[in-house]
């Protein structure tokens, strides 16, 4: 079957629009009819060249979900998902975008499969230019690898709303989970885009007594719909200077400042402010930054060392992450619909990554329904 696909062959250019030829899949392995692909800032990182993993040519989108086409064999019987259910064709299914080998140190003895050394990200480092070419989410069609982990969608579930789980959400997911969160205890998330929104209903999950968020009057319309998913409080950058906002934060916080801050931005310019907000004993988690973004002068001894405070880095996400955001995305309990603002027709792909660096959209998926 020829099938068509929006390919990145040169940095900061236009997508072409290239045929493919599907394969049979694998033992192991699937072939799914795209039916929905997110726009992640990720991707725009890669369009630009700013990601040194990136290969060309490259069919990019990590976030996707996908109706099941054909299975390859398998042995011990039917293929089945994370939770134990059979997977046939027809099946709406979401996965997680990140394929892990299982045998390495990370993998192995620390069981931080995030850390894989031999890690496969779908639209992230896999290149088109060799079968089974589907590798990523700009595509009509996608060819799951083996040991891809994936998820049966419940019936009535809108593909597009699983979209921003499988990045957003678990990187966010991830991110609350460094935090070792209580109740009753203050968060602080920096940047009011679909992580933000993840990271912020996420630690109302985990019982956090108030949530605050932070970000530009630019991007105001993006805050009050961040406020849907449990920010008690809105900061504005622009309206205080960084000693102002301190008061702020110690006034909504009898002074102690906020046990979790969760960096959303990828500004580097957010960390130094971000790390004084820590109450005592608190952690900074830095979830953000998916490329690199320079470095971030911190007071050590005195936001760090004398708070006993800890600054963590937040790498990808595990499949236990992605469940965690997928659940809660169909829930019903927070306005995930919401999210999705835009939706282009798969031919219009390179339209939907300029219109995110316009900032015009909050989350925009690729869907031709």
């Amino acid at each position: 079957m020829i099938v068509h696909a929006a390919v990145l062959e040169a940095f900061k250019q236009p997508l072409a629009w290239r045929a493919f030829e599907t394969l049979p899949p694998a033992p192991g392995e699937l072939l799914v009819k795209v039916e929905a692909a997110g726009i992640c800032g990720s991707d725009l990182h890669m369009w630009e060249g700013e990601d040194p993993r990136t290969p060309l040519p490259i069919i990019l989108g990590h976030e996707a979900v996908g109706r099941v086409a054909e299975l390859g064999a398998t042995s011990g019987g039917a293929r089945r998902d994370i939770l134990g259910q059979p997977v046939r064709e027809g099946d709406l299914l979401a996965w997680d975008r990140g394929v892990v080998c299982g045998a390495c140190y990370a993998c192995t003895v620390r069981k931080e499969p995030y850390l894989c050394s031999n890690r496969r990200t779908y639209g992230i480092n896999l290149s088109c230019a060799q079968p089974p070419h589907l590798l990523g989410g700009y595509a009509e069609y996608m060819h799951l690898l083996a040991r891809t982990n994936v998820l049966v969608v419940p019936s009535g579930v809108d593909p597009a709303l699983l979209v921003p789980a499988s990045c957003s959400g678990a990187t966010a997911a991830h991110a609350v989970e460094t935090c070792r969160l209580r109740p009753g205890d203050t968060v602080v998330v920096q940047g009011p885009g679909p992580l933000g929104c993840f990271a912020l209903a996420l630690a109302r999950e985990r019982g956090v007594g108030q949530a605050i968020l932070v970000g530009t009057r630019r991007s105001a319309w993006k805050l009050e719909l961040a406020r849907r998913f449990g920010a008690d409080h809105l900061l504005y950058l622009d309206d205080a200077s960084p000693a102002e906002r301190w008061e702020q934060i110690r006034a909504l916080t009898q002074g102690r400042g906020a046990e979790a801050v969760i960096e959303c931005s990828g500004a580097a310019s957010a960390i130094a402010e971000g790390v004084k907000w820590l109450a005592p004993g608190g952690t900074y988690a830095l979830a953000g930054a998916a490329v690199p973004v320079g470095e971030a002068p911190v007071a050590v001894y005195e936001d760090l060392v004398r708070k006993n405070a800890r600054l963590q880095g937040v790498w990808v996400s595990d499949t236990s992450h992605f469940y965690q955001a997928a659940q809660l995305a169909w829930s019903g309990r927070y306005p995930f619909a919401d999210l999705i603002t835009h939706r282009f027709p798969l031919a219009r792909a390179g339209e939907a990554l300029q219109a995110l660096k316009r900032r015009e959209v909050m989350k925009a998926v690729i869907a031709d329904r």
